[in-house]
C-alpha cells in the first residue's frame, strides 16, 4: 500500500512532520492500526537498524528516525490500546548504579521500541532493587542494563544476582551492554545476554525470548 510505503520511507529519512501527517491520513483512511505499526513504523525502524549496522547510518541518523517513530506512535497509541494490542515483550532498561551516562542506553531503548517492545526506561544511576521492583511491577520479560564506566560495571553483577535471588528467577532474562562490556564479562557475571549496540540488542532480545525475527 502506497501510504504505508510513504510512512516507512519518511521514517527512514527521519522526516517526523511527514510521518505524523501520513500516519494521521492512514488512520483517517481506516487502514488497520496494526498494519500502520508493523508495515510502516516498525518496518521503517528495521531498515534504519540495518543501515546503522552496515555503517551507512550513524547515531544522529538513528536518533532523528527514532524521533519520527515516536511521533507516529503517539498518534496510533490510543487506537492500539482500544484494540488491546500486545507488545512483543516488556523490557525494563536503565544505566546501573553510579553511572550517569545514557546515550547508549537511550539508543537501545529507541531501537527496542521501534522493534515493537514495550520499554520502561528507569533512567540512570539505577540500583539493583529498583530494577527488580520495576520488573516485578511491569511483569517484565527482560532487564536491560548499561554502563559506560569500568567502575560501575560490577553493578550489573549485583542486578543479575538480585534477579537470581528473587521471585523473578527463571522468569526474567538479563542483558548487558556499554563501551567497557564484553560477551566474556556478561558470561562471568551470569547475565543471559550481551549486545554491543541497539540493533544487536533487538536481535539478542528476540533470541533470548524466542520471538520470531
Amino acid at each position: 500500500m502506497a501510504l504505508i510505503d510513504d510512512i516507512r520511507n519518511a521514517l527512514v529519512v527521519g522526516n517526523a512532520p511527514k510521518v505524523t501527517e501520513l500516519t494521521r491520513q492512514a488512520l483517517e483512511g481506516n487502514i488497520p492500526v496494526i498494519e500502520i505499526l508493523n508495515s510502516g513504523l516498525v518496518s521503517g525502524m528495521d531498515i534504519v537498524a540495518n543501515k546503522w549496522k552496515s555503517g551507512e547510518y550513524y547515531i544522529p541518523n538513528v536518533l532523528i528516525a527514532a524521533r519520527a517513530m515516536k511521533q507516529g506512535m503517539e498518534i496510533i497509541k490510543p487506537k492500539l490500546i482500544e484494540g488491546d494490542y500486545k507488545a512483543k515483550a516488556v523490557a525494563v532498561a536503565g544505566t546501573v548504579k553510579g553511572d550517569l551516562h545514557d546515550i547508549g542506553k537511550n539508543l537501545v531503548v529507541m531501537m527496542m521500541e521501534g522493534a515493537g517492545f514495550e520499554v520502561v526506561d528507569l533512567g540512570t544511576d539505577v540500583a539493583a532493587d529498583k530494577f527488580i521492583q520495576a520488573a516485578r511491577d511491569k511483569k517484565a520479560d527482560l532487564i536491560l542494563m548499561s554502563a559506560l564506566l569500568t567502575t560501575t560495571m560490577m553493578g550489573m553483577k549485583d542486578v543479575v544476582a538480585a534477579v537470581k535471588n528473587s521471585d523473578l528467577k527463571g522468569k526474567v532474562k538479563t542483558m548487558v551492554g556499554g563501551a567497557p562490556i564484553t560477551d566474556k564479562f556478561a558470561q562471568e557475571i551470569g547475565a543471559d545476554g550481551y549486545a554491543p549496540d541497539g540493533s544487536s540488542a533487538v536481535e539478542k532480545a528476540k533470541s533470548l525470548l524466542g520471538i520470531a525475527a
